[in-house]
């Protein structure tokens, strides 16, 4: 019953049989037997087919949210009489917001250290998929802007402190810091209005009585980096991006940016993972790592 579930699970998230096959390892055929035996068992059509995938009835809708706790509750039980059996192993997977991208390591090496066999797979992800892939149980655990989500448990890590980013000969590099007024009037290249820190900085600039209006736009910050370092634009990026790029050490510098009245201006990022009780050995170890870097300070 339980193979049918994951599934059925597969199905729902891919919305594609054959999709759904390859992400459970299995054959198209004996996925669709696998659905069809589970729609005789529970006595209702789940899915609406024609030559393909259509959508989920109803009824399937509903079966697909009691299937997410089902399976999540087996797994977190397989993994805790494995846990008991030969100690914490496994894989987890976290999806990262790009920001956060260069802090993921203070998270990951003490606990590798303490626990050596678990293995981790760290996927860069916008901040809404974070959530979704958390709900359909394609990720474990999360890094995202916190929020008010009554399905997930949140801990608070650090908050989100922006820079300007401008290369090493522009007339801005000496400042010692700059306005959000000031950042407005340069010349931007920023991330791309799909990106949750973009919205962010958007609003900041909003605020400041300068819109953003950037002439070149990107999803990743190697390129707006690069885009910095000729020295027609500069850029805002979180402050652990900025580091993470060896600024001050090249083309491009860093200053930070003044705080508003208001106070900081950045988004809460926290560890994000399911509300459930109890949690898997290794989502429990993860949440135990958080809290002791909160707790010393170590972010």
């Amino acid at each position: 019953m339980i193979d049918k579930l994951e599934m059925f699970i597969a199905l729902a998230n891919e919305r594609h049989f054959g999709r759904a096959a390859e992400a459970v390892g299995v054959t198209q055929p004996t996925l669709s037997s696998a659905i069809r035996q589970l729609e005789d068992i529970l006595g209702v059509q789940l899915v609406r087919r024609g030559a393909r995938f259509e959508a989920l009835t109803p009824e399937g809708e509903r079966v697909y949210a009691r299937a997410l706790v089902i399976v999540g509750d087996v797994r977190a039980m397989r993994e805790e009489m494995r846990a008991a059996r030969i100690g914490l192993s496994g894989e987890l997977r976290i999806g990262v917001i790009p920001t956060a991208l260069p802090m993921v390591h203070r998270l990951i090496a003490p606990y590798s250290e303490r626990h050596p066999e678990v293995t981790f797979r760290i996927l860069s992800r916008a901040a809404t998929e974070i959530m979704e892939e958390i709900d359909r149980l394609e990720l474990d655990a999360g890094i995202n802007y916190t929020g008010d989500s009554k399905r997930h448990l949140e801990i608070p890590l650090y908050e989100e402190d922006y820079c300007l980013l401008v290369a090493a000969d522009a007339e801005e590099a000496g400042r010692d810091s700059v306005s959000w007024a000031e950042v407005g009037r340069l010349p931007l290249c920023l991330l791309t209005t799909d990106m949750q820190n973009r919205r962010i900085i958007d609003r900041l600039l909003e605020a400041a009585g300068t819109p953003a209006r950037p002439i070149v736009e990107s999803n990743s910050t190697i390129v707006l980096a690069s885009h910095v370092a000729t020295g027609r634009w500069a850029s805002v990026m979180p402050v652990l991006i900025a580091e993470s790029l060896g600024t001050g050490r090249g083309l491009v510098v860093a200053i930070p940016i003044r705080r508003s009245r208001a106070g900081n201006p950045g988004r809460m990022v926290g560890l994000i993972v399911a509300r459930r009780d109890p949690h898997s050995p290794t989502v429990n170890a993860l949440l135990t790592e958080a809290r002791t870097l909160v707790d010393r300070k170590l972010l």
